[in-house]
């Protein structure tokens, strides 16, 4: 065989390789605040199953936007029912490819250096004097769950019209976390499990569930292949659920 003939062959062999390999590579789009847990579940699935996961994190908002404009999703979890039904009637995949996964709650942090250690999160000369003249890290409740959830929450404890002009609306949760960590903040509202992975941050108030609608993370099958299949089951195994509690997910 001719040289060019043997290299023309190894690259096609080569092509079709890559090819398979691509197949295999799974991509889910994930809230930015499942960032941990992800990753974890994500390396358990490839070692029992081979199979390459690649996890792509971000505001549930910017995620479904990025998969309705044809995002190469397998896999898709969000933070709140509103931005999955988004995604459904969009016709994007059937209400049937969506199932509720997990659920969370909501704190209220402060830098764990503040002399701060808790106060009545109904009060507003609390939040006043606490965050005195500066910001309050939160989600950007125009589009952002967490802090859709939060405004929901103050408004209910009838504070949020003193604090919505201290608000600094971060693109995802964990951008208003590190707002708090590096004390560019002194308070913040974000998701339990969030405060928990952080040594920067102590947890000063605890949001009442029955403020605020569920906190609940959907996940929708986007392409039905077995890989994408196997995993999106593979979520819902008593493995999974065994990393979300680990994580503090309910």
């Amino acid at each position: 065989m001719k040289a060019w003939k043997r290299y023309a062959c190894l690259a096609a062999i080569l092509s079709v390789s890559s090819t398979v390999s691509a197949a295999k590579d799974l991509k889910v789009y994930a809230a930015s605040s499942l960032t941990n847990v992800i990753d974890t579940i994500a390396q358990d699935f490839e070692s029992q199953y081979g199979i390459s996961v690649t996890p792509v994190y971000g505001g549930s908002s910017s995620i479904a936007r990025q998969v309705l404009s044809g995002a190469p999703a397998d896999v898709v979890i969000l933070a709140n029912a509103k931005w999955m039904n988004y995604l459904v009637n969009h016709e994007v995949f059937k209400s049937d490819a969506v199932t509720d996964l997990v659920r969370n709650s909501l704190v209220v942090i402060t830098p764990n250096t503040s002399k701060v250690e808790t106060f009545d999160l109904s009060d507003i000369s609390a939040w006043e004097n606490i965050l005195n003249g500066h910001r309050l890290a939160m989600g950007n409740p125009a589009t952002v769950p967490a802090g859709m959830y939060a405004k929901e929450s103050l408004s209910n404890l009838g504070v949020w019209k003193s604090v919505e002009r201290q608000v600094a609306p971060a693109k995802n949760v964990r951008l208003a976390l590190t707002f708090v960590e590096r004390h560019e903040t002194p308070l913040g509202i974000v998701y339990k499990t969030d405060a928990q992975l952080s040594d920067k941050v102590k947890i000063v108030g605890e949001i009442a569930d029955d403020t605020h609608a569920d906190i609940v993370y959907p996940a929708a099958l986007v392409k039905n292949s077995t890989q994408s299949a196997r995993f999106f089951q593979y979520l819902k195994s008593d493995d999974a659920k065994r990393v979300f509690a680990q994580y503090g997910f309910q």
